[in-house]
């Protein structure tokens, strides 16, 4: 029988230092590899719903699928420590220093790197959405760079940490051993992208508003009982340089069914920050708590407050996936009946649904003589059907930009 053993504690440096007998290190570290389980499988959705559906690789999808790997990379990085605690080979062993420095670097890496990946969607969903033309074409030009950014600062922060040696075990896994040393260097960052997040998309719910109540007023132009086709129903563009992607799009003949979907939009737009508020609020508290008292947190708090920090990854897949396009997609996959077919109410709407179908082809046409780009290139050879198949499900919820020029103006002024 294992005897349990009293570790030495350090001198406190925070909430986070690790439990004082390895029998709670055991059973902290069973629950902090559960929770990992399920992140890796939240990032592993995300990525897996990327590859099957061509309509989950839009530009901001492809930020997206940035943040969902740096999940799956922490999450993984997260089950070799508990794994290794579970097994008897506590981290904190000398023989395990090499391997503590090792897992405190990558988990530096990728918890802030998640941060800044949501950042940068914030940022570039706030320039194509609220109609920054310039901005919004030079980010999508530079998709390379953009991409970059989260790594050159994460990697830099976790090196500064790694050449000062400062990583420690505390607990679960290796971090910083100093709890104001994280709560400057993570925690306060942190929050300073959440409030400049809650900044953007509260500007952007107003410009979904408006455009709700711009498009409101010319709804009965369209008819109100037309629904989805297994094609993509080209719309007016809204600027000539978002033809060539998801964001820019292949805008559907919504009509009515927009003007729910902008209300719907409106109402994520303030979810996604108010999701990592909740999320990070008790760490954050904890962290201001050990910083100010130097007393240690209960255990169970401690280790509440470790899995709010693993979940990540089933967090993002929530507020990026069910939320959006790939939740529709997977039902539309799972359905028996396929994705959804253009259907009318009655009878008295086939003349509307053929005249649909006859403007489409014409839309179609039109479109087939200009030549193929970007990224819709790359999807319409992958699926071998062209730009104009791209399926889209019913009620699929994509962050376009749903409203024409001049209403972009009317907000404007």
């Amino acid at each position: 029988m294992r005897e349990t053993i009293v570790r030495p504690r350090n001198e406190w440096d925070g909430a986070l230092s690790a439990p004082p007998t390895q029998a709670e290190v055991r059973l902290q570290s069973i629950i902090i590899l559960v929770v990992s389980v399920v992140s890796i499988l939240g990032a592993g959705w995300i990525m897996l719903s990327f590859w099957l559906f061509p309509n989950l690789r839009s530009f901001r999808h492809r930020l997206i699928l940035g943040l969902a790997m740096s999940d799956l990379i922490m999450a993984i990085n997260f089950l070799c420590s508990t794994a290794l605690n579970i097994s008897g080979r506590l981290i904190s062993a000398p023989e395990n220093a090499t391997f503590c420095s090792y897992n405190g670097f990558m988990t530096q890496v990728f918890v802030i790197q998640t941060d800044y990946w949501v950042l940068t969607i914030a940022v570039c969903t706030y320039f194509i959405l609220a109609g920054h033309k310039r901005q919004s074409t030079w980010i999508q030009n530079h998709e390379y760079l953009i991409w970059s950014l989260p790594w050159f600062f994460s990697t830099l922060w976790a090196l500064i940490g790694l050449v000062r040696d400062a990583y420690r075990d505390i607990g679960a896994w290796c971090w910083f051993k100093s709890d104001r040393t994280r709560l400057l260097v993570n925690f306060v960052p942190r929050w300073v992208i959440i409030v400049t997040m809650f900044v953007l998309y509260a500007y952007l719910y107003v410009v979904l508003y408006r455009a709700h109540n711009e498009m409101s007023s010319v709804v009965d132009e369209v008819s109100p009982r037309q629904r989805w086709s297994g094609h993509t129903t080209p719309a007016r563009s809204v600027d000539t340089s978002f033809q060539d992607d998801s964001f820019r799009g292949e805008r559907q003949a919504r009509s009515s069914a927009t003007l729910p979907r902008l209300r719907k939009i409106a109402r994520l737009m303030l979810l996604y920050p108010l999701a990592y508020a909740v999320i990070w609020s008790l760490p954050t508290a904890i962290r201001i708590y050990n910083s100010t008292t130097d007393a240690a947190a209960p255990f169970a708090l401690q280790t509440i407050d470790k899995a709010s920090i693993v979940v990540q990854g089933l967090v993002d897949a929530v507020i990026y996936g069910l939320n959006e396009t790939s939740w529709s997609s997977w039902r539309a996959r799972l359905s028996p009946h396929g994705y959804p077919t253009l259907a009318t109410t009655n009878a008295d709407d086939a003349n509307d649904a053929n005249g649909a179908n006859e403007s489409r082809a014409r839309e179609r046409e039109q479109r087939s003589r200009r030549p193929v780009c970007g990224r819709r290139r790359e999807i319409a050879e992958s699926t071998g059907s062209g730009p104009s198949t791209v399926v889209e499900p019913q009620d699929a919820i994509e962050l376009r930009d749903f409203t024409t020029e001049p209403h972009r103006k009317a907000i404007r002024e």
